[in-house]
């Protein structure tokens, strides 16, 4: 396990960056926090440090969000909030996104635990009593 610790906003690029450096090769990751706590801040961080040059938003309404990188990698953004099944990932062909080699940022992953790949990385994020934020990666 690992832990970074964003301190303010003013940090939180560096802190992605950190983040991009420790996770390596790895593609899938279940990002796990109450609404609210910066999961989709993060990941606009991450994108930024990766070289996106597209607006980044919360895919809240269109469930996944599609990101180019400079060096033309794919960034998918997921946010199973509102979805109700699992079958409804199902029915969007959520394989064709897991299974690519593009990297996967999701959110409420508890929604759709069933069908994660194995090697998805877990991250958690917390709200310290001092508003900043901590985040574990398992």
């Amino acid at each position: 396990m690992t832990e970074l610790k964003i301190n303010s906003l003013e940090d939180i690029n560096s802190v992605a960056a950190e983040f991009i450096k420790l996770v390596g090769d790895k593609r899938i990751f279940a990002m796990h926090g109450a609404m609210g706590v910066g999961k989709t801040t993060f990941v606009k961080a991450i994108c930024e440090e990766m070289g996106v040059q597209d607006t980044i938003n919360s895919p809240t309404f269109a469930i996944v969000n599609e990101y180019h990188t400079a060096k033309e990698d794919i960034i998918y953004h997921f946010d199973f909030y509102r979805i109700d099944d699992v079958q409804e990932a199902f029915d969007f062909g959520y394989e064709d996104y897991f299974y690519s080699e593009a990297m996967c940022f999701i959110e409420w992953p508890e929604k759709i635990d069933s069908i994660l790949p194995n090697d998805t990385i877990e991250v958690h994020f917390k709200e310290e009593a001092d508003g900043s934020r901590s985040i574990r990666i398992l």
